[in-house]
């Protein structure tokens, strides 16, 4: 390939020539653009090839990694700098009077995730790469990812994300790797060979399409394998092929259909078991073509189930085993047991996926027969050690009220669990997950979660790493533990000064956003404070927009009460049946209407909605906060990323005691992020003593009182009726997630930040304090957990 910028321009130009027979000045600025990542994707497959076979030939123990999501977001830049030929494109293109920003903005967001889940997915990989240990993703190549979100009229309105527009030049499809997928049909018992048999089924073709991960200053390059749905070749006789193809179709439409009625349930179920399914299919072929059978299969693959979602994994691999290859039962389970590892993302009960057995038993009979005899298998364990105790067995079991309970089979069928914090973990082995704690002693453990600093600091925050090479070198990139350097700098007001100036420069490069996208000015001297995350009633979005409400009633009604310019900014997408949420997402674009035209307060006072929030203006977001609202009730967030990011770019946490500010809390101390709010225990006592009232707190409380009236009042809606059901959600239901309880704790921490940023000595401190602690939450530091502790795999050397 390339190594200098004049074999660059040869290369490209040559390339642009053979591919559009014009000249680099004639072609298109989308053929400029394709045609330059698929020069770096031809770059990292020369590592692609060398990988896979070193891998091969010192027969090195592989993970698997299977989730619903990889949140990949854009790749030519984070692959151009983790290839170290950033500059060298760069340059040769401006030779051609091409600006390689303007064809970066071509690049649309990956359309394979949706939150939290999926970003954690591809920032593993992004460390599993860099860190050289041989790693696969599994997941589907959706048509249409989860949606892009409008904003009309305050309202979020869901349209399709064509992200695939353009085409997708990173990814290489493999027909050659291609299996059938079967649904439908029924289970005989064949006498002649002594084992079932799945018939009349319905054969769904899975073909992938790999993606290079490559890795940073490594020539370590994974894959990401995106498995797409195609008709087979073995046409169903009973159906209509139109009827057929449609169905076909669905399965790689979008992530997560909406599953309110029984279609879209099935559609979901289908989605699951079609990448496990395909994914082991490829796993198992790949691990034939070394070694001579499949009694070595756990000590050569791990795989690590990222939720529920692919935890089909458990029942489908028992089926290839026995079905397949003549395994028996024991056999079988001991190799499925030593193989899965499960991660778990929620303390949500209602978050655990449960499905109606007669979906499963119809769309999947002989996976659905296999869990049966898992759970009478499991039952049988279970009473052997507790002495017949039927309600620990009520607990546990996996099928039960009509449904299979998946984060029971996934722990049946696990050699591992874990948290994804130390107070999650905390919770499922001593609340949620307790019997089986006690069931499997050692069987859980925590895994904190982190992101990789080279894209959410390196790469995004070019201005901040700049500074920071200058204060401490550039160690960090491949080591963030280094960070901690920074320490000695915290009060050094030249690098404070430093701070804050990078820090300005980023807030304008929001703010510039933000006129364009929205119309509204934003002062960069104000105190940019940012909630980004999936909406949802635990993440309290509602509690943030509620203070902004008490913030505008107080300046208006008493003319000596002003605070600090305050500019309050918001992204989240809620899901398309969540109608509370949407209800929010109005609620907020609503007071950003009225104060943000009110001449008497605008001044001060400032609310931005930014719509279709995901990794590309994530971007954009973490280096300009200075707030990061991390609110959530306690005990409910299992975790949170965005905390970390936010933290790696030099924002104050104001947080509850909840996920892994607890942890980000333990390594500041109370000087360096701001907490409020009931904590865990509190919220847990509050619901078993029954005594709560969110009445109370409206009757006692003039503040609250006049900050939920105005919900209904007019205020903000010309129809008193348009927030009623937020309304009720906080008075009529109760206040599931207490924020009247901690209204006024959430009141005074803001009034805290208010007197805290004005002393830019003080705030540059804690921000740098930030910094220096936030290498711990680099997802480098988890992987290596994960690899000493559950997947004990080795690095891989050339």
């Amino acid at each position: 390939m390339f190594k200098t910028k004049e074999e660059f321009k040869y290369e490209f130009s040559k390339r642009i020539i053979e591919s559009y027979g014009r000249t680099v000045e004639e072609s298109h600025i989308t053929e400029k653009f394709m045609v330059l990542e698929t020069m770096v994707r031809d770059y990292a497959s020369v590592n692609w090839a060398m990988t896979k076979m070193a891998i091969q030939q010192k027969s090195k123990k592989q993970l698997h990694y299977f989730s619903m999501e990889f949140l990949i977001g854009r790749l030519l830049v984070n692959n151009m700098m983790n290839l170290g030929i950033y500059d060298i494109a760069k340059e040769g293109l401006a030779d051609f009077g091409i600006n390689i920003h303007e064809l970066e903005e071509l690049e649309a967001d990956a359309g394979l995730g949706n939150g939290g889940l999926g970003r954690l997915a591809a920032c593993f990989m992004d460390s599993l790469a860099s860190l050289s240990y041989p790693a696969f993703g599994h997941t589907i190549r959706y048509d249409y990812g989860f949606f892009k979100q409008k904003i009309e009229d305050g309202y979020q309105v869901e349209v399709p994300d064509q992200w695939l527009h353009l085409g997708y030049q990173w990814e290489v499809r493999k027909p050659k790797h291609s299996c059938d997928v079967k649904f439908w049909g029924k289970v005989i018992w064949d006498d002649n060979e002594q084992k079932w048999k799945h018939v009349d089924a319905e054969a769904v073709r899975a073909v992938p399409y790999d993606v290079p991960v490559v890795g940073n200053d490594t020539i370590i390059t994974n894959t990401l394998r995106l498995w797409k749905a195609e008709p087979s070749e073995n046409i169903p006789s009973n159906k209509d092929f139109q009827q057929y193809a449609n169905e076909v179709n669905q399965i790689c439409q979008t992530l997560y259909p909406d599953d309110s009625t029984l279609a879209g349930r099935i559609l979901r179920l289908k989605q699951q078991y079609f990448f496990v399914a395909a994914g082991l299919n490829s796993i198992i072929r790949a691990h034939l073509r070394v070694y001579p059978d499949l009694t070595n299969f756990a000590d050569k693959n791990v795989i690590q189930l990222n939720d529920t979602h692919p935890v089909l994994v458990i029942p489908e691999l028992m089926r290839i085993f026995m079905d397949e290859y003549d395994m028996g039962w024991d056999e079988s389970w001991e190799i499925v047991k030593h193989t899965c590892a499960y991660t778990n993302h929620t303390i949500l009960a209602e978050a655990l996926e449960k499905w109606p057995i007669d979906v499963m038993r119809d769309l999947l009979p002989r996976i659905y027969q296999i869990i049966e005899e898992i759970d009478r298998r499991f039952v049988g364990f279970v009473k052997m050690k507790t002495d017949g105790d039927e309600e620990i067995l009520r607990k546990v079991r996996i099928l039960k009220d009509g449904q299979v309970h998946m984060a029971n089979l996934a722990i049946a069928g696990s050699f591992s669990v874990n948290g994804v914090a130390a107070l999650h973990t905390e919770i499922l082995k001593t609340r949620e997950m307790k019997e089986f704690n006690d069931l499997f002693p050692g069987k859980f453990n925590n895994k904190t979660n982190g992101v990789t600093h080279r894209r959410w600091l390196a790469y995004s925050n070019p201005e901040l790493t700049a500074l920071l090479h200058e204060t401490i070198g550039d160690d960090w990139i491949k080591e963030p533990d280094l960070l901690s350097n920074l320490n000695k700098y915290v009060n050094d007001s030249i690098v404070q000064a430093k701070f804050y100036n990078v820090k300005q420069q980023r807030k304008q490069v929001l703010a510039d956003y933000i006129k364009e996208h929205n119309g509204v000015e934003v002062d960069v001297n104000s105190i940019f404070d940012i909630q980004v995350k999936r909406l949802h009633a635990y993440k309290r979005q509602l509690l943030n927009i509620m203070h902004v409400i008490y913030l505008y009633q107080e300046m208006k009604a008493n003319p000596d009460f002003r605070i600090y310019p305050h500019t309050f900014i918001f992204g989240a997408k809620a899901a398309p049946s969540y109608y509370f949420a949407k209800k929010v997402i109005k609620l907020i674009n609503s007071v950003a209407d009225v104060v943000n035209n009110d001449r008497d307060t605008n001044a001060y006072l400032k609310v931005v909605f930014l719509e279709n929030y995901g990794v590309t203006l994530a971007e954009k977001i973490m280096p300009a906060a200075d707030v990061s609202e991390q609110i959530s009730t306690a005990g409910k967030e299992a975790s949170g990323t965005g905390n970390m990011k936010f933290m790696m770019n030099g924002a104050v946490t104001l947080g509850t005691m909840d996920g892994a500010n607890v942890e980000m809390y333990e390594r500041l101390g109370d000087d360096n992020i701001v907490i409020f709010g009931l904590k865990d225990h509190e919220v847990e006592d509050l619901k078993r003593s029954n005594t709560y009232s969110a009445w109370n707190y409206y009757n006692n409380d003039p503040k609250i009182k006049k900050v939920v009236d105005s919900l209904t009042d007019g205020t903000f809606h010309q129809s008193r009726e348009e927030f009623k059901l937020i309304f009720d959600e906080l008075m009529s239901k109760n206040d599931e997630y207490f924020l009247l309880a901690d209204f006024e704790s959430y009141r005074e921490a803001q009034a805290k930040i208010n007197e805290l940023y004005q002393d830019r000595q003080k705030w540059s401190a804690m921000c740098l304090k930030n910094i220096a602690e936030s290498g711990y939450f680099s997802s480098d530091r988890t992987i290596e957990e994960y690899v000493n502790d559950i997947w004990h795999l080795e690095k891989v050397k050339h």
